[in-house]
């Protein structure tokens, strides 16, 4: 069958950390844990440690200025959401990483269903999957469709045919970027010692959504 692609929504593009980045990243953390930032006061996920590695908002009583990354893995931050800018054919923009941080999720914390927001309420949010429990506790039904530490997204999109919901199995050095008001969330587990770490970066996006409609491109 003949076709061609239209998509009319937001789109969340899975990468995959490269091995020299992922370990750059693993080990600035668990050295330096102690000495990072807590990220606590100005995040809503239920999860005792969190950590920030970067940050250049302004500084308030939650939170002051701060980097603990060198400027090549920086670079590959913004070289992940330029393409994925790229790919969704905005045109113009102006970007800046707004935040960066580690959470450290132990058995029954989770993370409410929030969006995401910098210095701008337009921009890019990610997931990096950095560590996984060995398992996720008893499913206390419908075990066939486990739910357990799961990490989900609920797309803004709507209307008859929509996919609006994704729960990926993630893998180590998965790296997720979607829009800053699509919605997501993580799910608690249970009866483990392990712990689930992610890291999470912000980059606001400065951008005219009108000089960015390129529908003419679509279809040829």
């Amino acid at each position: 069958m003949d076709f061609d692609f239209v998509f009319f929504g937001q789109t969340c593009l899975k990468y995959k950390t490269p091995v020299e980045v992922f370990a750059g990243l693993t080990e600035i953390y668990e050295k330096r844990k102690k000495e990072l930032p807590k990220a606590n006061k100005q995040l809503v996920g239920k999860i005792q440690d969190e950590v920030s590695l970067h940050y250049s908002g302004p500084n308030t009583n939650k939170m002051h200025q701060h980097n603990f990354l060198p400027t090549d893995l920086l670079q590959w931050f913004y070289s992940v959401f330029k393409h994925y800018l790229d790919w969704n054919k905005i045109n113009t923009f102006n970007m800046n990483i707004n935040s960066i941080w580690v959470n450290e999720m132990k058995s029954n914390e989770y993370n409410p269903i929030h969006i995401h927001q910098g210095k701008l309420w337009t921009g890019l949010s990610s997931v990096m999957v950095m560590k996984l429990p060995s398992n996720y506790g008893v499913e206390y039904s419908a075990e066939s469709k486990p739910m357990n530490g799961r990490l989900q997204i609920s797309g803004a999109s709507a209307g008859q045919f929509a996919k609006t919901d994704y729960s990926p199995n993630v893998q180590l050095g998965d790296f997720y970027v979607f829009p800053y008001d699509m919605r997501h969330c993580v799910y608690p587990f249970n009866g483990t010692k392990d712990k689930r770490r992610t890291l999470v970066c912000n980059v606001d996006v400065d951008y005219d959504p009108v000089a960015s409609r390129t529908a003419s491109e679509v279809l040829k």
